[in-house]
């Protein structure tokens, strides 16, 4: 019985984190990191650190130039970079606007990888969200590391 309900409660958390999103063009993260390419080459943390971009497409096209050129996908990313368009990606993980959350400070200070928030993206050819990013899970994350859980940490107290 314990274990059924495990396994319920597991199912109700990914439900409830998220589920796939249809992206204007299949991306592999799975694919790229076997190929070396990490985390950070293609999502830079610009300051104030606060984000993790997305990659301009230039990057992307940096090797797609001459890899992959026949395929679809490939060929509607050239289009974007052509035109100088972005491509309109569909966010998997949003943080409220309510919460200070910086990238730079969990990366570099707190020397925590992506797949802490993210999940195993580098296993991932298709990416939802796996993780909760909710006060709970960021609260039970502080705890379980020492850090600071003043309120005025993650929330503008304006």
């Amino acid at each position: 019985m314990k274990l059924a309900g495990l396994l319920v409660l597991a199912v109700s958390a990914f439900a409830q984190s998220g589920s796939e999103k249809t992206q204007p063009i299949p991306f592999s993260h799975k694919q790229h990191v076997a190929l070396g390419v990490k985390c950070r080459e293609c999502h830079a943390i610009k300051k104030p650190g606060f984000a993790a971009g997305i990659p301009p497409e230039a990057t992307c096209m940096a090797c797609h130039v001459s890899i992959k050129t026949d395929s679809p996908a490939i060929q509607k990313l050239a289009e974007f970079y052509k035109s100088k368009k972005s491509v309109p990606w569909v966010k998997v993980y949003r943080v409220p606007d309510y919460v200070w959350f910086s990238h730079d400070t969990h990366y570099q200070i707190a020397k925590l990888g992506c797949e802490n928030c993210h999940g195993p993206v580098a296993e991932r050819d298709v990416i939802v969200q796996e993780k909760p990013i909710n006060m709970t899970s960021c609260v039970e994350c502080h705890d379980k590391r020492g850090a600071r859980k003043e309120c005025n940490i993650c929330h503008d107290m304006r």
